[in-house]
């Protein structure tokens, strides 16, 4: 499956959309979180307007407050405008006379007496008692806020990385089902990416695509409607603004999501590079590479810093552009506001708000207005920006589910059943299978396994000796022939069942930062003590872990770094072991030990493995030896099936010329 270069507005659409089950289940608090942030927006913009009026014209211009501002303030009525009293003062002061000799310039009380009308003004106590109310209410307000705005933005916080989780775990569940073809392809460090840094977006997703600009929008409107009671003509000025806006971010939109997709897959191969360096560090310091992995890490992050810078130009690029437009709307609209403030020309159905009283254009107008403007301009450029980071939301999120999407190659059959109880068999037939269809790995394997033997799987390198064993444990399917257990085709059994009856110990010996009983106990997390000493007895590790400080208890370093290698070895058996089941694979079990502990296991093997079929991946001959009977592998095909004794008697055999040079390439002859 191919990724997209860009996303067109549909398809970016659909990946919303998609976010929805992950969502869903979070919706009442997503629902309230909005709500409450409505809430308090609205009481901070209605608290703006309000304050405005009060400060500026009742308390510095003494103006007498409106019914309702009184009501607010607990006020009585002779702090209250009388009913048509500013109108007759606006009347009388039209009608007087313009001469000033009629003016008693002389006479300071006369002036005083003249600028002061006890029905539309406030006296010098009256402005002290408002400004006073009004501060008392500011602190109220205040002490809210900071109580308040924190708790909402834990609440949010907590929302988003609910859904975080929700999605991790489904991303991580569906990276383990994928099949080995897909794994073995696939650099790690890219699904490690994937799902810690890609599945973030899903919050962000949430929080930038919907949240803020749903705030935002709120923002835009709630302004917008403001702005547009003071004026229509500034509210169509600022619509009009708005067209060579949305020109520019149409035209930025597919290159801020080349550049975004370019950055993540940078990122990801460097979260590669990184993973690979620690994964292979002793292999670098005993070759001395550290400067050759020095220089390709150099590079690695050289290209992903060049590609995050990239992509940040060309969002600043769009976003100085637009600012461009947005200063030339404020200028052009501030200088409106103030011819009608010097004018003091009427407003547009503000005085049907009794609360804020703008019915003429004052000063108390001019900053309302004005602030309103520059939080329309700010709104706005906010969900600008938001438009911008939502493409490379988009890209990551794409990402994201592109692993989501990617179908597993084994999946259950509608009719499967459990895996058949007791196992008596397993046989192989026809078996072909290659990782690239043009390359077969596996060319027509017939082999039967029954209960209370061992089998050896020997060959060469590349052989397809472990490939065999990986379809046994389906996690690949074969592309010819079939595998049944009990006459049962493994695609019809449960994939589920058919993993929980087999148990692998692998060649890597694989161990965690956790305690030895743990890490034995790791596939089986509910084994008792009793199970878990009695499989490291069978491993032959029981004796070297009760010499240990805690015991069973012992914590290990990371990866088990605190134990030899046939240590590890023998804890790695322990842990198929103790899963108990009917199947057991090992593979190299014995690479790492000494011929007597190696004797110890296989003894302890043969006898734990009487009701079980085992299967051992190995080419050492003392292991080879007690197998009940021996798969010679070579070119894909078996070649010889037999016991030791019945190969190593076909003259010019395969296996015997096999055995031979191992014994020569261990033996060295005298004098060497």
């Amino acid at each position: 499956m191919a990724e997209r270069s860009t996303l067109s507005l549909g398809e970016l659409g659909r990946l919303v959309l998609r976010t929805w089950p992950y969502m869903r289940p979070q919706l009442p608090h997503l629902v309230a979180w909005v709500v409450a942030r409505y809430a308090l927006e609205l009481v901070f913009l209605f608290a703006t307007l309000v304050a405005f009026d009060l400060l500026n014209n009742k308390i510095l211009l003494g103006e007498k407050l409106q019914h309702d501002q009184a009501v607010l303030l607990q006020l009585d009525d002779s702090y209250v405008i009388a009913p048509g009293a500013q109108d007759v003062a606006a009347e009388e002061e039209a009608a007087a006379p313009d001469d000033a000799s009629l003016q008693d310039v002389d006479s300071a009380e006369s002036e005083a007496e003249k600028g002061f009308d006890p029905a539309v003004t406030m006296n010098a106590e009256q402005r002290r008692v408002v400004r006073n109310r009004l501060g008392v209410i500011f602190a109220i307000a205040t002490v809210l806020g900071f109580m308040l705005l924190p708790t909402i933005d834990y609440y949010r916080t907590w929302i988003l990385q609910r859904v975080n989780q929700y999605l991790r775990v489904t991303m991580m569940e569906r990276a383990e089902h994928l099949s080995l073809r897909y794994h073995s392809h696939a650099r790690t460090g890219d699904a490690i990416y994937r799902i810690y840094q890609d599945s973030a977006m899903i919050t962000s997703v949430i929080e930038r695509i919907v949240l803020e600009p749903v705030v935002a929008m709120g923002h835009v409107v709630f302004s917008f409607f403001v702005i547009w009671l003071f004026s229509p003509i500034l509210g169509g000025l600022y619509l009009a603004g708005m067209l060579p806006i949305l020109w520019l971010v149409v035209w930025f939109t597919p290159r801020l999501q080349m550049r975004s997709r370019r950055a993540r897959t940078t990122n990801s191969a460097l979260t590669s590079r990184i993973q690979e360096a620690f994964a292979a560090i002793r292999i670098i310091k005993a070759n001395r590479a550290e400067r050759v992995m020095g220089a390709r890490f150099d590079n690695d992050s050289r290209i992903a810093l060049d590609a995050a810078f990239y992509l940040r130009v060309e969002f600043i690029l769009m976003r100085a552009l637009i600012m461009v437009i947005a200063g030339a709307m404020i200028i052009g609209t501030q200088y409106l506001m103030a011819g009608w403030t010097i004018t003091e020309s009427p407003t547009f159905l503000a005085g049907a708000v009794a609360l804020v009283g703008f019915s003429i254009w004052n000063l108390g107008a001019f900053q309302a207005a004005g602030s309103r403007t520059e939080e329309f301009a700010e709104a706005g450029g906010d969900l600008i920006r938001m438009w911008g980071v939502i493409q490379d939301l988009g890209v990551g999120l794409d990402r994201a589910f592109f692993l989501l999407d990617l179908k597993p190659d084994i999946v259950d059959a509608d009719n499967a059943v459990p895996l058949p109880a007791p196992i008596r068999e397993i046989r192989f037939e026809r078996v072909a299978f290659g990782y690239d269809p043009a390359q077969p790995v596996l060319k027509g394997i017939d082999l039967k396994a029954q209960t209370g033997t061992i089998t050896a799987i020997v060959g060469g390198t590349g052989s397809g000796k472990s490939t065999l064993m990986s379809l046994l444990l389906r996690l690949y399917d074969p592309d010819a022939g079939t595998i049944r257990i009990n006459g049962v085709p493994l695609a019809e059994i449960q994939t589920e069942s058919l993993r929980a009856g087999v148990a692998i110990a692998l060649q890597q010996n694989t161990l965690f930062a956790t305690t030895v009983a743990d890490n034995i106990a790791y596939a089986k997390a509910d084994a008792s003590r009793q199970a878990i000493e009695s499989a490291a007895t069978v491993a032959c590790a029981d004796a070297f872990i009760r010499e240990m400080a805690q015991g069973y208890d012992t914590e290990l370093g990371e990866r088990g770094g605190k134990l030899s290698t046939g240590q590890r070895q023998r804890l790695s058996i322990a842990r198929a072991i103790v899963r108990d089941t009917p199947i057991l694979i090992l593979d190299e079990p014995t690479a790492s030990l000494d011929a007597e502990t190696e004797h110890a296991v296989l003894r302890n093997l043969a006898d734990w493995g009487r009701e079980r079929i085992v299967f051992l991946i190995t080419h050492r001959l003392s292991t080879i030896r007690n197998a009940d009977q021996i798969a010679f592998l070579e070119d894909g095909e078996i070649r010889e099936l037999g016991d030791h004794a019945s190969l190593m008697s076909i003259p010019e055999g395969r296996y015997r010329r096999y055995v031979n040079a191992e014994v020569e390439i261990d033996v060295p002859e005298v004098g060497q």
